[in-house]
């Protein structure tokens, strides 16, 4: 038995042909529609990017003790665990936060891995002076990341990246290859699974000039390919042209999948390697006013995610699927798969009688990001608890790190041993009082019903669902061992 996950970052998939969108050029997304079940109600679990992987690996929920941060000592590892059981695992990405003080633990769980450098503003090259500008751009004109976030300083970095790939090629490219090759080097070969993981059609929207020309555009103003975390204050004609920017990527990334479904029809792996397709979260183009994630409500065009599984045994393939799945079942379900049975502390469910037969696998999902609202849907009803100012709250963690630096000495001097939760295997944690959150703003709790407003444009006004939604978070938060500050910030009891 083998097993491919193609994962692509912040894909929403309403611009996706099988989730109806007729705007995008996608033929593969379609033909892999065609060979696979669709999954209509897969929703994120924790978020952004690293603490998706974290769940990937772990089969289970992290933002609500943690916001980005490694594998910790006591995390199950699917990849790992495969590993040990005698499947070899490969890694090929271009995802270059792996390689950040707070993705470090994650490569190393693989039998192997490779790694292409030059995404965003992955420190690569090392230039020193004003990186090469194209002379059709005036640099007053250029959107630099410092105005979006200070504290990166990575908008030289990525200008220096474009130049570099402009003569090597781009990332997304190298990595299919690599996965690509790996198919050609071991099809014949049993037990593995690969992981082709591409940072793409992640921010900034750079893609091959033959995928541009798919989307005819007549804007002339000020060079952006890279949106602000924020709300939507441009011209119609710049949200338009940023929009063509991302599908031109997303129609890029869309070539390189077909690249995979080809070699599973070359060498017939659809008789015995389970296909899975999927990303950490959507991303918003300007729909709710906004860019980007993080900062608005994790509203579906960012939580519910396209998702789709070829799995060999049942053979399930151009159906469609309504059971509520998440990030979480990944890993129960590869384990799954390959025969290995689960780790106590995965809360995630093997996805085996969903594909083939539509199977419920649970009754709610929860999902949010670390100090900003937490989220429960049941496919139909969606409701979003706002935290009091983000106050109390803490990181729990034996490897204090965050994206790209170290806790601070600062943030360091008033720490606690706590006692263990379920998941830590019997060890104590640091307890740190958390900084304020990027990714959260002082918001209003919110509750959509999704059969009558399916863009979640009226926020619903119910007493009595959003009781039940409540009595239905708080079981969740109790399940899931949540820290008891998680429901003073939230306003909930701790009983029901």
């Amino acid at each position: 038995m083998k097993a491919i996950m193609v994962m692509f970052d912040s894909l929403n998939r309403h611009h996706l042909p099988p989730y109806g969108c007729t705007d995008v050029h996608a033929p593969n997304f379609a033909r892999l529609a065609e060979r696979s079940a669709t999954f209509d109600n897969c929703y994120v679990g924790s978020m952004p990017c690293i603490p998706a992987r974290r769940e990937l690996h772990t089969g289970r929920y992290n933002f609500l003790h943690r916001s980005w941060g490694p594998l910790e000592p006591f995390d199950d590892s699917a990849p790992e665990i495969l590993k040990q059981n005698g499947i070899y695992t490969h890694l090929v990405t271009d995802h270059q936060h792996y390689w950040e003080d707070g993705g470090g633990t994650y490569h190393p769980r693989y039998s192997s891995f490779e790694f292409f450098r030059g995404q965003e503003g992955d420190p690569w090259k090392g230039i020193v002076g004003d990186p090469c500008i194209p002379q059709a751009l005036k640099p007053e004109h250029l959107v630099k990341t410092e105005s979006i976030f200070p504290w990166l300083q990575n908008w030289k970095h990525d200008w220096i990246n474009r130049a570099e790939i402009a003569k090597s090629g781009f990332p997304q490219k190298h990595t299919f290859d690599a996965g690509i090759d790996f198919l050609e080097r071991n099809k014949e070969e049993d037990n593995w699974f690969l992981q082709i993981e591409t940072f793409d059609p992640h921010e900034p929207f750079f893609a091959e000039e033959k995928f541009r020309s798919f989307y005819p555009d007549a804007y002339s103003g000020p060079h952006v390919d890279w949106p602000s975390y924020a709300p939507v204050k441009e011209p119609s004609e710049t949200v338009e042209h940023i929009r063509k920017q991302y599908f031109s990527l997303l129609s890029m990334c869309d070539a390189s999948l077909g690249r995979v479904l080809d070699k599973m029809d070359e060498y017939n792996l659809w008789e015995d390697t389970l296909l899975i397709v999927c990303t950490d979260h959507g991303y918003l183009l300007g729909e709710h006013g906004w860019w980007a994630k993080g900062l608005p409500p994790w509203y579906n065009e960012l939580a519910n995610t396209p998702f789709f599984i070829w799995d060999p045994r049942c053979r399930a393939q151009a159906v469609r699927r309504s059971a509520l799945v998440q990030t979480v079942d990944i890993a129960p379900t590869l384990l799954d798969f390959f025969n290995i049975p689960l780790p106590n502390d995965m809360t995630g469910r093997a996805l085996k009688d969903a594909i083939a037969s539509d199977q419920s696998v649970r009754d709610v999902a929860l999902f949010g990001a670390h100090g900003g609202h937490v989220n429960i849907t049941d496919g139909r009803y969606v409701y979003m608890r706002a935290g009091d100012s983000n106050a109390p709250l803490y990181e729990y963690t034996l490897m204090p790190t965050h994206m790209r630096w170290r806790f601070s000495p600062e943030e360091l001097q008033d720490i606690n041993l706590v006692d263990s939760f379920s998941f830590t295997k019997g060890i104590r944690t640091l307890r740190i009082a958390a900084r304020k959150p990027f990714f959260a703003e002082e918001q209003e709790s919110l509750l959509f019903d999704l059969k009558t407003d399916p863009n979640q444009k009226n926020p619903l006004q119910n007493n009595e669902i959003e009781r039940k939604f409540q009595e239905k978070l708080i079981a969740a938060l109790n399940e899931h061992d949540a820290p008891q500050e998680q429901f003073e910030r939230l306003k909930l009891a701790r009983n029901i």
